[in-house]
This record gives structure tokens, C-alpha cells and sequence, in this order.
């Protein structure tokens, strides 16, 4: 393959070099031949600039091919048009010399042939070689002036003119022609092409061809035209045949209303000026047009890579949220037969105490790694906005002491002082999400008691009331080990500890903070962390929340109701049945049990149950078939409230429940308290509807 592209790329050299020696023979010969004025000058005079442009786009050996080329095409056609010998040498030298020296001073200035990509970068090639073309431009005049016997000064400003004139266009005109690089972006038909170039031939006639009346502006609109639809290169070949057109019906004296050498000289001099004003003025609209059109392309590819990351970050997000949903259900689901039995055994009186110790030691470790599977969800929860905060009247005062009672026990097994202060008037009721609040108070107390080997832990609950809003203030400070400074402004970030001696000596994942900072920040309030003067650290909650009337009593639910109730259990596990079935009885429900969707459809249909617990994931008809399928049952059947019992318990899968028809879900590993709580609201629904 490299092979074939060196191939390709030496065939391209071959074929620009063959393109330059025949332009540059033709160049000389038009200009030598047909714009010679009455001075004996060429009118135009590019022809330097295209040698400098081919010395650039050719390697160095057929750079040399090119330089022998053009010097003889130069010697010839200078013969031919009548120049005598030693002029014809001159000529030669000099036209040759600038044409090297300023395809050294290109090169070295832009490391190779530069790319005209906008204006300013045509403007700074034609300014970089202007030195070498003015000093040549000069160097000529003082030889040639005395040997035609031509004004020094006059002669001066004829060269200066043709040559300096004659390399700005040429050379970017050149460059923008055959530079191989330049996409030419303005793709067109052979016939638009070819339409367009005929209008600007014919502005060009029309301009210089009415003898004694120029009107050279006819041309401008012509030229923007083809600029616009044909580009830069549209713009170099428009000026390529304005100049073709106007340089000889100017120099042969069709538009001249004097035929003297000074008026002469002037025609010269304004047609060149003209040519480089036409140049310009059509390159300027062409590289602005085509800068536009590379912004578009641009945008479009960034456009199409931003598509493609955003499909990439979605099937991330889609893998991600699968792998989760897996592993809560894949962990879920044992993790129900270990905890469930293990709170069985747990309330049974027949216990040996060393059984009974071993009981609450699996509890307490099935209880941890429950804890962590909840923290991934809850922050599952958070990272995708899922988390709706449920407010009610509550005072914070008993969330503090509710959520200091859970972890007391840990507490005074490692011998700590556990410390609950309240300042302000604390008797006041607010409105707050109490199980969010008591999640963020049982992480950093839980933190506080883990990370604190002696003494002890305070929580501070301060309220100050406010015109609208009172300020409540919670500090949890311990005597523990305490976070260095370098570590702490990653406390809060997902999956960071301290750093992996604390992982290895505490455990945990590292979510609680990040969870407890996301949810504080939901209530609208903020969550920091500073260190004790003397030991340990203290974790602070700011919060506004607004006062409210305390709740009314609440109606309690007849002793019996659940004892009452007639359940049934759906699950294709038989110990998760077996559990389930167990709690209940305990309650004192009538307990009947399906294997599978199809199955628990049947019994509904033909039974009268109060509530039905189904699992989701469950061979042939699962549960949101299943409840489907029951929702439409003929009759009261078709209403029995049935709560989702999985070990999926993502937002999405919880949303997924609901729009089956499932009133409510409750997650494994089934917890006794959360059991009853669930089956005991959904009867007293069904009773007051």
C-alpha cells in the first residue's frame, strides 16, 4: 500500500511538473508576445511568480528539471518576440534569480510551500516576497536604462509596476492553481464551470474592448460571482482571463484615445493596478466563503463525532444501569434466603446462646452487605435524578434521636459516649423529608462511631427561627482519627475514602458522603466537613427548612387486619416462598402460594384475596404480565392491589412495576417490619375505598 502511494504521489509530481514548463512557456510567450507595450515592456508580467510557485510544489530533482525548462523557454520566446541577445540573457538571469530567491524565502519562512487557507496568508507570501522582487525590480532598471537609453526614474517605475505587480498576482495565483493540497470544496458542474467563466469573459470584453470607453467596474460583478460559486480557485482562473483579455486590447491601442509612450506607460501601470484590485477583491469574498464552508464541515463532523460519543456515553449509561440491575438482582436474591432465615431463627426461643450469638452475627454481616447494595442503588438513584423528596411535618429533633438509637448499640459495643445536644426551640415541627434526613444522620453517625476507636460521639441539633424560614443546624462530631488535609476535599466524592489503609481497615464503598451530599443539596441545603481542635473531626448539615402545624393523630389500623388478611404469594423460588410465607403467618395472614404469572392469575380469578405479592422475574408469564393480566379480570377480582416483591429495585424497574398495574414494591431481602408496614397500608386502602 505505501508502495502504491509513493507511486501515486511520484506520477502527480511528473504530471505538475509537465503542467508548470508548459504554463510558464505560454506565460512568457502571451505576455512577451501580446502585451508588450510602446516602452518595450510587457504590461503583465506573473511569469516569476509561477516559477516560484512550481520551485515550491516540485521536489528538489524536478525542481532543477523545471529551472533548465523555463530558462530555455525564456531564451527562445525572448528571441522570438524581437528582444536582442544581451537583453534576452539579462532577462533571463535576472527573472530566473528572483524566481529562486523568493522560493527559498517561502520555503524557509513556511517550511514548504505555504497553503493560502484565508487572506492573511496570501497577504504575508506576496509581503514576503515583495523585498526580493523590489530590489530585483531595481537591480534591473539601473542596468537596463542605459543601455536602451531610457529615464532612470522612468524606468524605475515601469519595473517596479510589471514586476512587483506582476508577482502578486502571480505567485498566489499560482499557489492556489496548482498547489495539489488545496481542496478546491466548491464542487460544480463542467457547465456551471464553463457558464461562469463565459460571463467573465464577456464583462472582460465588454469592459476593455469599446474603444475610448473603458468601463473597467463591469467587471467586479462578474468576478465576485465566479468567487462565490467556484471559490478561490474560481477567483485566480477569473483574474487569469480578465488579465488575458485586457492586458493586450489595452497594450494594442484599441481603448487608448493617445498614443503617446507616457499615456502608454499609464495605461500599463492602471491595468496592472486593476488586475491586482480584481485579484484581491475576488480571492477576499472566495477564502471568506470558503473559511465559512470549512466552519460548516467542522461543525458537521464535530456534530457527527458528538453523536457518536453521545450513543457511546448512552449504551455506557445503558450497560451500566444493566450490570447494576443485574448484580442488586443476582445479589438481591440470596441474600433474601440468608437474612430471611436468619431472622427466623433469630425468633425462635429454643436458641442455645452461642446459636443465638452466631444468629446475630450473620444477621449483622447479611445486614451490611444489604447496606451496601442499597447505597449503589440509592446513588443510581441520585446520579439519574430519580430522587423525589417526600415532606410532611416532622421534628427534627426526633430524627436526630431516632437515627442516634440505631447506631447506639454499635456504639456502646466499642465503649463510646454517644452525646445528643439540642439548642433552640427544637418542639418546633418542619417540613421534611424524615427518611431522607434520617439516612444522611444514620451515615455520618455510623461514620463517627466506625472511625472513632475512643470516646465518644456528639450530635448537636441548633435551630434558629427565621421571618419565613428557620436555620437548622446538625453537627456530628467524634474523637476519632480524622482526615488529613490532603484528603478531604475528596470526602465527598463517589467511591473515595480516605485512602486504602481505611479501606482495608473499615470497609464500605465509599458512597454514603457522595449519597448524603447529593440528597442535602436536593433539600436545598449544604453539607461540609472541618477538623477538631484537638481530635477527631465534625461533619455539619445547614439546612432552611419552613415551620408548620404538627400532624393530626393519626388513624391506627385495627388490631386484626392483618391477621385477617388473605395473601397471595407469587415467586418461582421456592425459599423465597417459603420465607415470604413465614412472615406472614407470623402476622397471621392466610397464606396461599403461586409458582408462576399463569398460575396466579388463575387463583385470583378464582379466589377472593386481599392483597397479592408478586415477584417479577419468573418463568413462562411474568409478573407485569401477570398483573396485566389480572387487571383485566372481569369483576372485583381485577382490583385486588398487588405490590411488586423482586429483587429488582431500580427506579426503572419500580417505574416498570407501576405502569403494569402494581400498587406498590417492596424490595429484597424482604424485611419483616417493611412487610407488614406495606401489607397493613395497602388493606387499609382496600377497606376505605
Amino acid at each position: 500500500m505505501k508502495a502504491g502511494k509513493r507511486f501515486e504521489d511520484e506520477a502527480r509530481q511528473t504530471r505538475l511538473l509537465v503542467i508548470l514548463a508548459i504554463a510558464y512557456a505560454a506565460v512568457i510567450g502571451y505576455c512577451d508576445m501580446l502585451t508588450r507595450g510602446p516602452s518595450g515592456m510587457a504590461s503583465l508580467w506573473p511569469c516569476n511568480g509561477l516559477l516560484a510557485a512550481g520551485l515550491l510544489l516540485l521536489t528538489p530533482g524536478r525542481r532543477l528539471v523545471l529551472l533548465v525548462l523555463s530558462i530555455a523557454s525564456h531564451l527562445l520566446l525572448d528571441r522570438l518576440s524581437g528582444t536582442p541577445l544581451h537583453l534576452t540573457a539579462l532577462f533571463t538571469s535576472l527573472d530566473t534569480t528572483e524566481a529562486v530567491l523568493i522560493a527559498l524565502v517561502l520555503g524557509k519562512a513556511f517550511g514548504g510551500p505555504p497553503r493560502l487557507k484565508n487572506l492573511q496568508r496570501a497577504l504575508t507570501v506576496v509581503g514576503l516576497a515583495a523585498p526580493v522582487t523590489a530590489g530585483i525590480a531595481v537591480l534591473g532598471a539601473l542596468i537596463t536604462a542605459p543601455i536602451v537609453h531610457a529615464n532612470l526614474a522612468s524606468m524605475i517605475k515601469n519595473w517596479l509596476f510589471i514586476t512587483m505587480m506582476g508577482m502578486a498576482v502571480g505567485l498566489p495565483t499560482a499557489l492556489l492553481l496548482f498547489d495539489p493540497r488545496i481542496r478546491h470544496g466548491f464542487e460544480r458542474s463542467s457547465l456551471e464551470k464553463a457558464a461562469c467563466y463565459f460571463v467573465v469573459a464577456v464583462a472582460a470584453l465588454w469592459a476593455f474592448g469599446r474603444p475610448g470607453h473603458t468601463l473597467p467596474f463591469l467587471v467586479f460583478p462578474a468576478g465576485v460571482l465566479v468567487a462565490f460559486r467556484l471559490g478561490p480557485k474560481g477567483a485566480a482562473w477569473a483574474t487569469v482571463v480578465v488579465a488575458a483579455i485586457a492586458a493586450p486590447l489595452s497594450v494594442l491601442g484599441i481603448t487608448a484615445e493617445a498614443a503617446t509612450r507616457a499615456q502608454a506607460s499609464e495605461r500599463m501601470h492602471g491595468l496592472q493596478l486593476f488586475v491586482g484590485a480584481l485579484f484581491f477583491t475576488c480571492l477576499a469574498a472566495a477564502l471568506v466563503l470558503a473559511d465559512q464552508q470549512r466552519l460548516k464541515r467542522q461543525l458537521v463532523h464535530r456534530q457527527v463525532l458528538a453523536r457518536k460519543a453521545q450513543a457511546r456515553a448512552q449504551a455506557a449509561s445503558q450497560a451500566k444501569t444493566d450490570f447494576l440491575a443485574t448484580m442488586s438482582h443476582e445479589i438481591r436474591t440470596p441474600l433474601n434466603s440468608v437474612l430471611g432465615f436468619t431472622r427466623l431463627l433469630a425468633d425462635r426461643d429454643d436458641l442455645a446462646p452461642e446459636a443465638r450469638r452466631h444468629v446475630t452475627l450473620i444477621d449483622g454481616a447479611g445486614g451490611a452487605l444489604l447496606t451496601l447494595v442499597n447505597d449503589v442503588l440509592d446513588f443510581s438513584r441520585v446520579e439519574a435524578g430519580r430522587v423525589e423528596l417526600q415532606t410532611a411535618p416532622v421534628r427534627a429533633e426526633t430524627v436526630l434521636r431516632d437515627a442516634a438509637a440505631i447506631v447506639a448499640q454499635d456504639a456502646r459495643g466499642k465503649g463510646l459516649a454517644l452525646d445528643i445536644q439540642v439548642v433552640g426551640e427544637t418542639d418546633r415541627h418542619h417540613a421534611l423529608d424524615a427518611a431522607r434526613l434520617r439516612q444522611v444522620l444514620l451515615n455520618l453517625l455510623n461514620n463517627a462511631v466506625k472511625f472513632t476507636p475512643a470516646g465518644g460521639v456528639t450530635a448537636r441539633l441548633t435551630i434558629t427561627p427565621g421571618p419565613e424560614t428557620d436555620a437548622l443546624r446538625i453537627e456530628v462530631s467524634d474523637t476519632g482519627i480524622g482526615v488529613p488535609p490532603e484528603l478531604r476535599d475528596r470526602l465527598f466524592q463517589r467511591f473515595s475514602q480516605g485512602d486504602s489503609s481505611v479501606t482495608r481497615a473499615f470497609g464500605g464503598a465509599g458512597l454514603g458522603l457522595a449519597i448524603s451530599r447529593a440528597l442535602i443539596e436536593l433539600m436545598g441545603g449544604q453539607i461540609g466537613m472541618q477538623a477538631n481542635a484537638d481530635q477527631g473531626s465534625t461533619f455539619w448539615i445547614d439546612l432552611s427548612a419552613a415551620p408548620c402545624a404538627a400532624p393530626g393523630q393519626a388513624v391506627s389500623a385495627a388490631p386484626d387486619r392483618t391477621a385477617a388478611a388473605r395473601v397471595l404469594l407469587v415467586d418461582d423460588h421456592p425459599m423465597n416462598r417459603e420465607i415470604g410465607g413465614a412472615f406472614l403467618t407470623l402476622a397471621g395472614c392466610e397464606v396461599v402460594t403461586a409458582e408462576n404469572g399463569q398460575e396466579a392469575v388463575e387463583r385470583v380469578e378464582g379466589g377472593d384475596f386481599d392483597i397479592v405479592l408478586m415477584d417479577i422475574h419468573m418463568p413462562g408469564m411474568d409478573g407485569l404480565a401477570a398483573t396485566r393480566a389480572i387487571r383485566a379480570l372481569p369483576g372485583p377480582a381485577s382490583d385486588v392491589p398487588v405490590i411488586a416483591m423482586s429483587a429488582d429495585a431500580l427506579p426503572q424497574h419500580i417505574a416498570l412495576c407501576r405502569e403494569a398495574g402494581m400498587v406498590d414494591h417492596i424490595a429484597k431481602p424482604i424485611q419483616k417490619d417493611i412487610l407488614y408496614a406495606t401489607v397493613d397500608k395497602w388493606l387499609r386502602e382496600a377497606s376505605a375505598a
